[in-house]
């Protein structure tokens, strides 16, 4: 950059959320000029949080952010990035945040520690950037009003010389003065003493909050959004070419830009609020609410939702579709669609999941979503819970909505809690999210401790935790036996001997496990023994074989559509009611380690044990089937949803490309036919897989391996 330039950023231009760290906690919390009896009771073992609020012109924008809990040390330190709903392009030249410390130390009551008001433009209307040390007004709330009555700002008759280097300092860090580094040393050294010097004048009776605002290559200026900036071109005493900045270079055409801000104004919503589709665009609207959710929106479909939002509101489907309109770069535009949202018809369980993904980042729009959870049965969230989990991947604060919400819902139910416990644990292995998490657990564990039995503190809910860690310990003695068997050398006959024998005691109950045909020679051989009926078919009891073939078509449908590889004769189980099942899902959306496998996973023992492909019970089989097809179609939303919230899981073959894993997933289901093609199409798999020989000869290699191994 020469001389002749200066260059620089407007706020208007700026799309990316508002971001800064919050960094320490400096100075005694204990007030030396409190009474002895306010000493008695501050807690040494305090635990403190920030809560974060933006303001806009003296009103709360958005919702409120908090850190994470943070132990008293010199200083206390959080060291935490917190990211705003809103963006830098949202802020006026009022706009200021409003921090808050607060002690939660003391049984069920927060003490407001103090509070702190950070004005981010300065006189100058440029955007403060660097770190700030803001004094806190103690057992105060941070207060956002215009004239706040909490100002960060040290006013300028108590400045001193620490004041002042502090802030050369910031322009240090920030690169704005010459680094030299054995003078910068000794700079830092004279700092120490004049910070001393001035605690021990003040008498330790300030606190001090240091956050850390984001810094950006240029100068930030304030300029509203959509005005125009006029700028004098610089003088210069010679003949030489001097490079002017054009605000205009980028920038769409105003007539446009004009056009599109006319046809979506906020100002048109009692127009708006009356209009009515036409014929052709209600059916091109119904066209787009049958979207599924993996399916982005054009512009002019994007544009046509907008226009008859109002006329919406009834159709529960549209909600999703509508807020993928919403332009949430423009505060006004997203305050509407929020309004609209809560007005909205109530929408399903399906919809709600979808609010939770990634595409959503508004924590209006989250929190929404969470509320429409509340209306759910235990026996229904426990279905989703696991991909509820994986949701809080995306939410902005480690004590969100949904936290707090999957907590409540735990700990008034033992399955639950055992899930969830499990699932976060899983969780902190992931260094990305592993903070997160454990402050979710701390809280889960808190929560479960407080459980209470009419009212009587009895250690009830202690004894429930307990017995949850405890599946832990038997987590680890089972890991503990595999490792020992692994290391058996010998036939597999040793390693099934030696299995029994580590698995005698406590659980003798586990030692059953005759892998069936090897015993029993068929499926049919093993049903006989247990539910034997001369007058049922091939000698077993209509009930048992009704179940078996049921519980094969139905795994047959979800191992199609999950695309699950790896499929041999070991890891098909079978339990004596009939009733077959797979495991080992190490390969899924079509990954297999075997060549050429089959659509259907779907061996010859099984169509056997059926009569074969002639028989009665293989026809009804493939009736299951297509009838399992068509009712998964019919709830392809849900399931799509649900593999998109699991996008952020550590699981191979969808990390690698979540993108593409969901488009795969969404093939399988085939929406483009209707039901009878789709019954056509899938009894077509069926016959493919069964008449398949490549697979047989890849089985039939499998035992052999398994035999010499």
């Amino acid at each position: 950059m020469t001389g002749n330039e200066f260059r620089f950023f407007l706020s208007c231009d700026i799309n990316l959320p508002v971001t800064f760290r919050v960094e320490a906690l400096e100075g005694d919390l204990q007030d030396p000029s409190n009474s002895v009896e306010d000493s008695k009771n501050w807690s040494p073992t305090s635990e403190l949080y920030v809560e974060c609020a933006l303001y806009i012109d003296g009103v709360l924008f958005g919702l409120t952010t908090r850190t994470r809990l943070a132990a008293i040390e010199k200083p206390c330190r959080w060291n935490e990035l917190v990211t705003l709903s809103a963006k830098y392009r949202d802020l006026t030249a009022n706009a200021q945040l409003a921090l808050t410390v607060w002690d939660v130390s003391r049984p069920r009551q927060e003490v407001a520690v103090g509070g702190a008001t950070l004005r981010l433009f300065n006189s100058k209307k440029q955007l403060k950037t660097g770190k700030q040390k803001l004094r806190l007004w103690r057992g105060c709330v941070g207060d956002g009003a215009i004239a706040t009555s909490t100002p960060g700002k040290v006013p300028k008759t108590e400045r001193g010389e620490l004041e002042r280097l502090e802030k050369l300092l910031n322009k240090y860090e920030r690169g704005q003065l010459e680094h030299i580094p054995w003078l910068d040393k000794l700079t830092m050294k004279a700092m120490e003493l004049v910070k001393e010097e001035e605690s021990k004048r003040s008498g330790g009776t300030h606190l001090h909050l240091i956050v850390d605002l984001r810094t950006f290559e240029h100068p930030v200026a304030f300029q509203e959004l959509g005005a125009h900036l006029l700028m004098q071109s610089p003088i210069s005493p010679c003949n030489e070419l001097v490079v002017v900045w054009d605000p205009e270079v980028g920038r769409q055409n105003p007539c446009e830009n004009k056009q599109l801000k006319l046809a979506r104004s906020v100002t048109r919503g009692m127009i708006d609020r009356d209009m009515k589709p036409s014929a052709n665009e209600r059916k091109e609207i119904q066209k787009i609410l049958k979207y599924p959710p993996t399916r982005n929106l054009s512009g002019e479909e994007r544009q046509l939702l907008w226009k008859f939002r109002f006329s919406l509101m009834s159709e529960r489907r549209a909600l999703t579709k509508f807020l993928r309109c919403v332009d949430w770069s423009d505060a006004q535009e997203a305050k509407q669609a929020v309004d609209l949202m809560r007005r909205w018809a109530k929408i399903d369980i399906a919809d709600a999941l979808e609010l939770l993904s990634p595409l959503f980042e508004s924590e209006e729009v989250r929190a929404y979503a969470v509320t429409v959870l509340e209306r759910a049965e235990d026996e229904e969230l426990h279905c989703y819970l696991l991909q509820l989990v994986q949701a809080l991947r995306f939410e902005r604060s480690d004590k969100s909505r949904l936290a707090f919400f999957l907590v409540l819902r735990a700990v008034q139910n033992f399955d639950l809690a055992s899930f969830l416990r499990w699932y976060i644990t899983v969780e902190l292995s992931d260094p990305s999210y592993a903070k997160r998490f454990y402050s979710i657990y701390e809280i889960f564990e808190d929560s479960m401790m407080k459980i209470t039995v009419n009212g009587r503190e009895d250690c009830v809910g202690e004894k429930m935790w307990q017995s949850l860690v405890r599946q832990t310990e038997l987590t680890a003695q089972l890991c503990t036996i595999m490792r020992d068997v692994k290391n058996v050398r010998g036939s597999t006959q040793k390693k099934i001997d030696k299995l029994r024998q580590l698995l005698s005691g406590l659980l003798s109950e586990l030692t059953y496990f005759d892998e069936v045909l090897s015993e029993h020679k068929t499926i049919v051989g093993y049903l006989q023994q247990f539910h034997p009926d001369e007058a049922g078919p091939f000698g077993i009891s209509a009930t048992c074989l009704e179940t078996f073939v049921k519980s094969c078509a139905g795994y047959c449908v979800i191992m199609y559509i999950l695309g699950v590889g790896d499929r041999h004769l070991d890891n098909l189980l079978l339990r004596d009611d009939g009733r077959l099942f797979h495991v080992d899902f190490g390969f899924i959306l079509g990954r297999d380690p075997k060549p050429f496998p089959p659509p259907m996973k779907l061996c010859k023992e099984m169509v056997e044990a059926m009569g074969g492909a002639e028989s009665q019970h293989y026809g009804r089989f493939k009736s299951y089937c297509c009838e399992a097809y068509n009712i998964l179609r019919k709830s392809s939303n849900l399931i799509l949803n649900l593999f998109h919230l699991m996008a952020g899981a550590n699981i191979p073959d969808i990390a690698s490309d979540p993108e593409k894993g969901i488009l795969k997933l969404q093939e399988k289901f085939r929406l483009d036919l209707d039901d009878e093609e789709a019954v056509q199409f899938f009894q077509s798999l069926i016959n493919d897989s069964v008449s398949a020989l490549f697979p047989q000869m890849v089985e039939t290699i499998h035992r052999w391996a398994q035999y010499w191994r």
